[in-house]
């Protein structure tokens, strides 16, 4: 239950980071947003060493740089697919794609799938099929290229996150910390090679950095819920984070969403239910 309540605690605070990045993406160049945003989750990570500690042994050194790398990949693809938009389509097909690769991962370290599950694995590609080609006048539909940026933010967040349940359970917020230091350093980098591409228009400072605060938090409740709880279930439950995006993305933006779209969206969620139950 612990497990499962940080999860979805994980999966909220990603949805709300990924409409607030989206939104940042919109208004300058996706890395200007990065730039701003992966420091602000350092600087959270390091106010929670002196409280939650930090071992940094080899395997949190190791497996904390691999998130890392990961994580500054994740970052740049999923805030401009959701600057490309639609969010409500583009975030579940995210999801339910950095859902598949722990999934694997945990069911090779030998944790089982029951009945629910195997009926729930195949629900979930056809809610990406669903979800992915709404059809019909004044539906949101998603341009190829945005379909292909969703597909690459999916496995590079399902990469982060099994590099950190890879990380010792004993070394407490080190790998986040690692991580988030990579990563910023590999965006600063790529910002430094692009910096003539990247455009006059100022980033918006505010939304950018509140997106790194919460992708943080998101970071550190899946962390737990993983060291608390088997892989296939706290990554399924993460992967439910396009709720809060997708609500975001209606109340605010007032993104339209066909009909064929919520079945694919309804069936993404049956599909994660089922998964959860497994």
């Amino acid at each position: 239950m612990i497990a499962l309540l940080l999860a979805l605690g994980s999966s909220l605070a990603y949805g709300c980071a990924d409409f607030l990045g989206g939104l940042g993406a919109r208004k300058a160049h996706v890395l200007r947003t990065v730039l701003i945003a992966a420091p602000a989750s350092l600087a959270v990570e390091l106010l929670l060493w002196p409280v939650l500690g930090a071992t940094f042994g080899v395997g949190a050194l190791g497996w904390g740089a691999a998130s890392g790398v990961a994580s500054a990949v994740a970052f740049a693809l999923l805030y401009r697919t959701l600057a490309i938009g639609p969010m409500n389509v583009l975030s579940p097909v995210t999801a339910l794609v950095s859902a598949a690769l722990p999934v694997a991962v945990g069911l090779l370290q030998g944790e089982h799938l029951g009945a629910a599950g195997l009926v729930g694995l195949p629900l979930a590609l056809a809610a990406v099929v669903l979800v992915s080609a709404g059809h019909g006048a004044g539906a949101a539909r998603p341009s190829r290229t945005a379909l292909l940026l969703a597909f690459g933010a999916g496995a590079a967040i399902a990469l982060q996150l099994v590099c950190l349940h890879q990380a010792p359970t004993d070394s407490g917020v080190a790998p986040l910390i690692v991580g988030r230091a990579v990563s910023s350093v590999l965006t600063l980098a790529a910002a430094g090679l692009m910096r003539r591409r990247l455009g006059a228009r100022r980033p918006a400072y505010a939304t950018s950095a509140a997106a790194g605060v919460l992708d943080s938090l998101a970071n550190l409740l899946f962390l737990l819920a993983a060291r608390s709880g088997d892989l296939t279930v706290v990554a399924v439950v993460t992967a439910l984070y396009p709720a809060g995006t997708v609500l975001l993305a209606r109340g605010v933006l007032a993104e339209r969403i066909h009909r064929g779209q919520l079945l694919g969206l309804g069936t993404a969620a049956l599909a994660v239910s089922l998964l959860t139950l497994a």
